[in-house]
């Protein structure tokens, strides 16, 4: 993909991302200031993850522009949250499309860097939930990485591995880019409608202990 290429596709990304995040902290009842910090670490913290694993200054460092869909994305949760009632199920619809993007885009820049398939395979999927997980934390809300009633991983971890391979055969282009991102995003939210799920850590002989109080999926955020 072209540097501009993938300059836009990662701030469309940062919007998803940015704008899931500001869900949560109005799901969270968080004031404007907590909204723009949890878009930008939602947005930006994957990238900025990936960068410094890359030893390379983080690309939101050194290009201010990625700031834009941050302070956008909490503009418009502020001015149009009140006309939205299932605030939770927009948070996974977004967050499902930065995973979709960031995927692929963390993927190739680690390969650009020379490192291994295998390797940028990891690096990819560290960018797509990387900032998702760090909103969950700050935000103090159950990650959906570690939610076990849908796929959250397993989606970013096929488009990684496709773009990964692809590229390695020589077979990565735009058009591929875009079917796997479409991909992945399909696959996310098809598991949040349908409750795909990877097997618990605990065999099935085990019984699974009751969640407490209040720690429900739907009570996220």
């Amino acid at each position: 993909m072209m540097p501009t290429m993938v300059l836009a596709v990662e701030l469309i990304g940062t919007f998803f991302f940015a704008i899931a995040g500001s869900l949560v902290a109005v799901r969270r009842g968080f004031d404007i200031i907590g909204s723009v910090f949890l878009a930008g670490v939602g947005g930006l913290g994957g990238g900025i993850v990936r960068d410094l694993i890359l030893s390379d200054t983080p690309a939101t460092f050194s290009n201010p522009v990625y700031f834009i869909p941050v302070v956008l994305s909490a503009v418009l949760v502020y001015l149009f949250t009140p006309a939205v009632k299932k605030l939770h199920r927009l948070v996974l619809v977004f967050d499902a499309g930065g995973l979709g993007l960031f995927c692929i885009t963390g993927t190739l820049k680690a390969l650009d860097y020379g490192m291994n398939p295998v390797s940028s395979v990891l690096l990819g999927v560290s960018t797509a939930v990387g900032g998702g997980l760090m909103r969950d934390v700050i935000a103090n809300v159950t990650p959906e990485l570690f939610n076990p009633r849908d796929l959250y991983a397993v989606p970013a971890i096929a488009g990684a591995g496709l773009t990964s391979l692809s590229w390695t055969l020589g077979w990565f282009s735009t058009t591929l880019g875009i079917i796997t991102a479409v991909l992945v995003i399909a696959t996310r939210l098809a598991a949040i409608k349908y409750g795909w799920r990877v097997p618990l850590a605990a065999g099935h002989w085990h019984r699974q202990p009751a969640a407490p109080p209040g720690d429900g999926p739907q009570r996220n955020y």
